[in-house]
This record gives C-alpha cells, structure tokens and sequence, in this order.
C-alpha cells in the first residue's frame, strides 16, 4: 500500500471513529512513539529519539486536555498523566530506557482497561471495571 493511501486510511479511520474509539487509538500512538523512541536511543540516533518522545508526550497532552475534572477519576487521571510525562521527559534527558519502559506498562494498562470499557459500553452490557 502507497504511503498516500496509508494516510488516507488512517484520515478516514480517524474522521469516522467513536470518542472511545479515538481515546483508544491515542493510547496506541503514545505506546508507539515510546517504542520507536527506544529504539532510537539504541541507534544513539538522538533526533529521532527526541522527536519521539515529544510526540509521545504531546498525545498524553491530548488525553489530559479532554479530562472532566468534575469525576474523582478524572482527577485521578490527570495526575498519572503527568507522572507518565514527567517519566518520559526524564527517559528522553537522561538517554534511559527504564523510564520509558514503565510509561509502555502503565499506559499499556490504560489501553487495555479503557478497551474493556468500550467492550462493555458496545455490547450494553455492565462490567466490574
């Protein structure tokens, strides 16, 4: 597939999906800018390294930014957010892959949590999350 067509798929992906749907694939993006960034780092190639932890921290911006702080989870999100870029700031400064290897972890589990939630959400049925 032609890198046109690619883009054009993923515009069109992005212009018809749910908001749960978008929050899913913004967790997929920051797992993905964090994994290419370790892989930079291994190729000492500093540029790229940065350029993708700064894309990784600008998603995580996105997801803080739409939090309604009214919800105690909300809160408690936005706080684990900041943590989450805080740890990768320091991943990218300090050219160490442990930070940015938690960030994967931790923000893997938000994936996963908010993936059952949109499961339960599309089938009408209640979970225990």
């Amino acid at each position: 597939m032609s890198l046109q067509a690619q883009q054009h798929y993923m515009n069109t992906q992005v212009l018809t999906a749910s908001p749960g749907d978008l929050t899913l694939m913004l967790y997929n993006g920051v797992i993905k800018f964090i994994k290419q960034a370790l892989v930079s780092m291994e190729k000492r190639d500093i540029e790229e390294k940065h350029f993708n932890f700064v894309k990784a921290q600008n998603i995580i911006d996105e997801l803080q930014s739409t939090l309604n702080m009214s919800y105690e989870v909300s809160v408690n999100l936005a706080q684990l957010y900041d943590y989450i870029r805080f740890r990768l700031s320091e991943s990218n400064t300090k050219m160490q892959a442990g930070p940015a290897q938690e960030c994967i972890q931790l923000v893997t589990e938000l994936r996963d949590t908010w993936m059952e939630a949109l499961k339960h959400v599309k089938s009408g049925t209640k979970g225990t999350i």
